[in-house]
C-alpha cells in the first residue's frame, strides 16, 4: 500500500494524530485493514544476501516481517541485525525482544538501536526456556517479564527516560505488540492476562498457532465482552503443516501448539499431505477473517516460507490489497543496489 506521504526507503513518514510510530504498519492497521504479517527465519550465516533473499519472498504478501530473536532458544543470526539490513531498504519490520538473554540494560539499548534504524514495531517476548533449543546448557537471564519489558518500552517512548529515570534526548517511536495463546489451558485465565498485558502497553498482540477455530471463537467472546478488542489489534497465528506425522511432532514437543485430533485426522486422510496442510492454512486463514475483533494474520510457515504468497493469494485475505515492497520502487539507488543481488 502507497500513502501519500510515503517517503523514500529508509525515510520515516510523519507520525499521524493517535498513533505512536511512524510506521506503515500502524497506519495499515488503524486505517482498517485486515492486516496480514509473516516470519522471517533468520539465517545461520553472515551473508546478508540470505537475508536479502528471504524477505523478498514476502514482497507483495505481507504487511510487516518479524524478525524473530532465537525462537526456540536456537541460535540464528540476531533480530537486531535482521532489522538493521532490512530497515535500509524499507520493510515494516517487527523486531522482536526476548527476555531471556539479555538484561534490562542491553534490552534497552537495543530498543533504542532498532528505533534508530528505523524499526517501527517492537514484540515483547519473555521467550523459551533454554532447555527447548540447542545450547541447553546457556545460562538464561530473565530479567525482565514480557509484562515489565512493556512497561520499560512504554515509559522510554511516552516518558522519555530509561527505567532508571535519567532522561533520554530523544525516544524511540515505536508501536509495541505482545504475544497470547488462546489455547492452552487455563482458558478463563487467557483473556485477563491479555488485559494486563494492554495495560502494561501492548497495542497489538499476535497469538500462538491456531488450529482450534472453536477455541478461538470462544476467547474471542470473551475478549468482545471484556471490550478488550477496542484496546488492542489482534493478529491471530496459522501456519501451514507438512504432515501428519509432523502435526503430532509439534504437538507432543511444542510448548504452547494445540492442534485437535480432527486436523491430524484430515491430514491422514489426504493423499497430498503437504498440499492438504496448505489448503488447511487457506481455510482457517478465511475461517479466522470472519470472526469479529480480529485485525489480521501471523503466518508462520517454519521452512515452508516460499508457500506463503501461494497461501496469501488463494486465501483472498488483502481483498485485493498489494502491500509494498521495495521491487515496487525503482527510485532509490541503495534498494536498487541491494534489489541486484536479490534478483
Amino acid at each position: 500500500m502507497i500513502f501519500p506521504d510515503e517517503p523514500v526507503p529508509g525515510y520515516p513518514m510523519p507520525i499521524l494524530p493517535g498513533h505512536t510510530s511512524p510506521g506503515r504498519f500502524e497506519r495499515i492497521l488503524r486505517a482498517g485493514h485486515f492486516v496480514v504479517t509473516s516470519e522471517l527465519a533468520p539465517p545461520d550465516s553472515a551473508d546478508p544476501a540470505a537475508v536479502y533473499e528471504r524477505a523478498a519472498l514476502f514482497d507483495g504478501y505481507v504487511d510487516a516481517i518479524n524478525a524473530t530473536d532465537g525462537s526456540g532458544a536456537h541460535c540464528h543470526m540476531g533480530s537486531l541485525a535482521v532489522c538493521a539490513l532490512l530497515t535500509r531498504l524499507g520493510y515494516s519490520l517487527i523486531q522482536q525482544i526476548s527476555c531471556r538473554d539479555k538484561n534490562r540494560i542491553a534490552i534497552q539499548g537495543d530498543i533504542l538501536g532498532g528505533a534508530a534504524m528505523g524499526v517501527a514495531n517492537m514484540l515483547c517476548l519473555s521467550g523459551d526456556g533454554v532447555q527447548t533449543g540447542d545450547h541447553p546448557e546457556a545460562k538464561p537471564v530473565f530479567d525482565l517479564d514480557c509484562m515489565s519489558l512493556l512497561e520499560i518500552a512504554r515509559t522510554m517512548r511516552d516518558k522519555s527516560t530509561f527505567q532508571s529515570g535519567r532522561k533520554l534526548d530523544d525516544p524511540p517511536r515505536v508501536f509495541l505488540g505482545a504475544a497470547a495463546n488462546p489455547f492452552v489451558e487455563p482458558f478463563d485465565w487467557r483473556p485477563l492476562r491479555l488485559a494486563k498485558k494492554i495495560a502494561a502497553g501492548a497495542q497489538f498482540i499476535q497469538t500462538q498457532y491456531c488450529y482450534d477455530i472453536e477455541r478461538l471463537q470462544q476467547y474471542m467472546h470473551t475478549v468482545r465482552d471484556m471490550g478488550l478488542h477496542d484496546k488492542v489489534f489482534i493478529i491471530v497465528g496459522v501456519g501451514p503443516l507438512a504432515s501428519a506425522r509432523s502435526a503430532q511432532w509439534i504437538r507432543s514437543n511444542v510448548p504452547g501448539v494445540h492442534i485437535p485430533d480432527s486436523i491430524i485426522d484430515r491430514l491422514k486422510g489426504a493423499t497430498d499431505q503437504k498440499a492438504e496442510g496448505l489448503q488447511l492454512c487457506i481455510d482457517l486463514i478465511q475461517q479466522v477473517k470472519e470472526i469479529e475483533g480480529v485485525d489480521g494474520v501471523h503466518i508462520m510457515a517454519y521452512r515452508q516460507e516460499h508457500a506463503v504468497p501461494d497461501i496469501v493469494s488463494r486465501s483472498g485475505v488483502l481483498n485485493g490489497r498489494t502491500p509494498w515492497h521495495p521491487r515496487a520502487y525503482d527510485g532509490d539507488a541503495t534498494v536498487q543496489q541491494h534489489l541486484e543481488k536479490i534478483q
